[in-house]
């Protein structure tokens, strides 16, 4: 039963697993519960063609992958169909979404890969018929039984495969010899096809088996030091928990550096520090090492403030909960001026004690930066725009992040205008 049919551009760029040069030719296409099939003009007239002897060219998808491909193109919109001789039980461990994911970039390539050991492009320049294709072979691919039982019986055991030499795995542990650690990121495993017995498969299965179940935990890991934990990139309050603090160790020193020697620098917090520099800082700060601020190597301002802006915008949560954003959103929208500091104030007090500390510390800082607007040029508005994103922020920004925006902004500034009031 044809499932879709139209023209599209094809080029056939393997056969049999042997590279072609790649070739564009328009093609009609005409794609059936299990093959697509290629003509070179409409199916009615190839049919009539097929009379002389002309067949089309068929790809069968039984066991069949897609995916959207990089660089395979400079056209737009190109997908791929590869069509590769590999075990369909392998194709099945590499497209589990846990395992390998799609990549799709703005040239819009496409992988699916079969058991023929062919290869081709398809493209189309409008966007909506590319992508309905796309959903039609997919769609058509996965209602095909990926695991035939006549594949899975002949899978005998895994091979380890390095870069210039493949070694089967031992039957015996005297033979094993332990891979250096610069060696271990090249290896892969790939399936192999054996005589071996029964025993040996069990032999194979229990020794995976016996290394898998002893690798430490990351517990354990973390409590002999192999693993340190990190400070960017921690939940708040599990920070402030190690620490035994409500304010994390790293803020207080960057803001006691900032009133130190950065209140009259020229946009503060505004202007951007060097990346690298900030990168080198946060890895010192997760590496637990001792921090000194006033080293000279920190001596441009901006890589401390850049680091603390980086610190908040990597909470897995933000400084405002999740929990508390449309709350502080329709807070915001109030009319009366009292009225909005009010709801915010309210808020505020029923924030974790982490979050309503640092939020404290933050903005009062904030406010002495404020107090100098003279000699740095940072107004309440321009903190403002640079700390509403990253405080503030919604857990789901599908929606119209422009208005979220907006009123991030507000907040933060209404946060410094009113801190007195708020954090009385």
């Amino acid at each position: 039963m044809v499932e879709k049919e139209g023209y599209l551009q094809k080029a056939k760029i393997a056969d049999g697993g042997k590279k072609l040069r790649k070739n564009w030719t328009t093609s009609w296409i005409v794609l059936s519960s299990r093959k697509i099939e290629f003509y070179k003009e409409s199916k009615q007239q190839a049919l009539s063609n097929m009379k002389t002897g002309n067949k089309p060219e068929s790809v069968d998808l039984c066991g069949a992958h897609i995916e959207w491909a990089k660089e395979k193109s400079s056209r737009k919109n190109v997908f791929q169909v590869l069509l590769q001789s590999v075990p369909p039980t392998l194709q099945q461990a590499t497209t589990d979404p846990c395992l390998h994911q799609s990549l799709l970039d703005t040239h819009g390539q496409v992988l699916i890969t079969t058991l023929s050991g062919n290869e081709f492009l398809l493209q189309s320049d409008i966007d909506f018929i590319i992508l309905d294709w796309f959903h039609a072979i997919k769609n058509a691919i996965d209602r095909l039984p990926k695991d035939p039982s006549s594949h899975s019986r002949n899978l005998e055991l895994f091979k380890i495969q390095r870069s210039s030499s493949t070694e089967l795995l031992s039957h015996y542990d005297s033979d094993t010899k332990e891979q250096k650690p610069e060696h271990r990121k090249s290896l892969m495993f790939r399936l192999h096809h054996s005589a071996s017995d029964t025993s040996d498969k069990n032999r194979v299965k229990s020794r995976l088996k016996k290394f898998i179940t002893r690798r430490p935990s990351l517990k354990t890991l973390q409590e002999k030091g192999l693993i340190k934990d990190q400070i960017f990139g921690s939940h708040l309050h599990t920070l402030c928990e190690r620490e035994k603090s409500t304010v994390p160790r790293f803020v207080k020193q960057c803001i006691e550096a900032v009133e130190k020697r950065g209140l009259d620098v020229d946009g503060i917090y505004r202007v951007s520090g060097n990346l690298a520099t900030i990168q080198k800082l946060r890895f010192i700060v997760n590496q637990e090492e001792k921090l000194n601020l006033d080293d000279s190597q920190w001596e441009d301002i901006h890589v401390v403030t850049g680091a603390l802006k980086m610190f908040f915008r990597d909470l897995p949560e933000p400084l405002f909960p999740y929990s508390f954003f449309e709350q502080f959103v329709e807070a915001i929208k109030k009319q009366d001026n009292n009225t909005r500091i009010e709801a915010i104030k309210s808020l505020v007090q029923k924030l974790p004690p982490p979050n309503r500390d640092t939020m404290k510390v933050l903005f009062g800082h904030l406010t002495k930066i404020v107090a100098r607007a003279s000699k740095n040029l940072m107004s309440t508005h321009s903190l403002g725009i640079v700390f509403g994103p990253t405080l503030l922020r919604a857990e789901d920004e599908s929606g119209n992040m422009a208005v979220h925006m907006v009123y991030q902004n507000q907040i933060a500034e209404l946060m410094l205008s009113a801190y007195d009031q708020i954090f009385s």
